[in-house]
This record gives structure tokens, sequence and C-alpha cells, in this order.
């Protein structure tokens, strides 16, 4: 399930450093979770700079990230997730970090789909070994 979304104003960065962005969120977004790779989706809005306002300030760099992820997480690990993407977002962006902001939504199992069926079934063993620990 671990989906990243970032968004970004248009034009502030490389298309090499969004590659490179989503890339090693998605690396580290794994590693964090103990998935395989393979299962995490990462990808990237860009807002027109009059579309993007930060502190009154219209087109100001200030990327914003979403993880979303299974319910049951504990909460060190998400914790975990918001600084450890946060470093990745200031390193290849090169913005302050003061001005990177993240939040992590928890899915409900039998609220996410994984080929038409429910997490809750399709993961099932995961989810127990995750609350076991």
């Amino acid at each position: 399930m671990p989906i990243l979304e970032v968004h970004l104003v248009e034009g502030t960065h490389t298309s090499t450093q969004h590659t490179e962005l989503l890339r090693t969120l998605s690396v580290r977004y794994a590693e964090l979770l103990e998935a395989p790779v393979e299962r995490v989706r990462a990808y990237l809005t860009l807002h027109r700079p009059e579309h993007w306002v930060v502190g009154g300030e219209p087109g100001k760099a200030a990327p914003y990230f979403t993880a979303l992820m299974l319910e049951g997480r504990p909460a060190e690990q998400r914790a975990r997730v918001l600084g450890a993407l946060t470093d990745i977002v200031v390193d290849v962006l090169g913005v302050e970090r003061r001005d990177v902001r993240g939040r992590i939504i928890q899915v409900p199992p039998e609220d996410w789909g994984i080929g038409g069926v429910p997490a809750s079934a399709a993961r099932r063993d995961e989810i127990a070994a995750r609350s076991a620990s």
C-alpha cells in the first residue's frame, strides 16, 4: 500500500531533482516500513506559482508531502517516517527544513484494495504480525 504524494511549485526544481526525489523517497519509505519497494507508489503534483501561496507569498518553494500507510504502525515508526522523508526533501531539493510540511494518513486495512481485494484479507498475515509486535 505505501503511497507517497509530493506537492511542489512548478518551475522551482529540475526534472532531474523530481526523479531523484521520487526514487529516493520510495526506497527509504520501503525501508522504514520494512516493505518491498515494489509496493511503493510515489507521485508528484506540480502547482502553478499563482496557485500556491505560503504565508501570503505566491509561489514560495515550500514542499508538502503525504505518506499513506495501513493503520496500525507504531507512533515511533511514523515519527521516523516524517523525519526521514523531510530529510530527503531538504537534501534533494535544497529547501529550508522549516519550509517542509508532511503528514501521515493511516488507512484501515478493510478500506484499502490490493488487486480488488481488501488489504485486511490480502495482507492478513503481515497485519497480524505487525499487531503482535
